[in-house]
């Protein structure tokens, strides 16, 4: 059964970065894509941005040119760079393994604990 553990989670003034990461254990990392998702108190879930098994990634228009999703097979690890974050971006970030399908990335039911984001001054 799949483990996902995130980690990198912080408080963070506006303008500031940080880099999330997600260790998966008990899946082979490479054959599925990875997300990142978050969510914010009182709103759903969203989707941040993805990463495909050959490395094709997809981002929420809301984080284009701010964040950046890369991975690590050999680590079986997804990182979430984040940069220029605003309060906007406070949430719960959220890793996930899913795949890619006609009609884009598909979430599997295999989400991690969560690391708490909140930006302020």
């Amino acid at each position: 059964q799949v483990q996902l553990v995130e980690s990198g989670g912080g408080l963070v003034q506006p303008g500031g970065s940080l880099r999330l990461s997600c260790t998966a254990s008990g899946v082979i990392f490479s054959f599925y894509a990875w997300g990142w998702y978050r969510q914010a108190p009182g709103k759903q879930r969203e989707m941040v941005a993805t990463i495909g098994t050959t490395g094709t990634t997809n981002y929420a228009d809301s984080v284009k040119g701010r964040f950046t999703i890369s991975k690590d097979n050999a680590k079986k690890t997804v990182f979430l760079q984040m940069n220029s974050l605003n309060p906007d971006d406070t949430a719960v970030y959220y890793c996930n393994q899913g795949s890619y399908t006609g009609n884009g990335y598909s979430p599997f039911d295999s989400w991690g604990q969560g690391t708490q984001v909140t930006v302020s001054s």
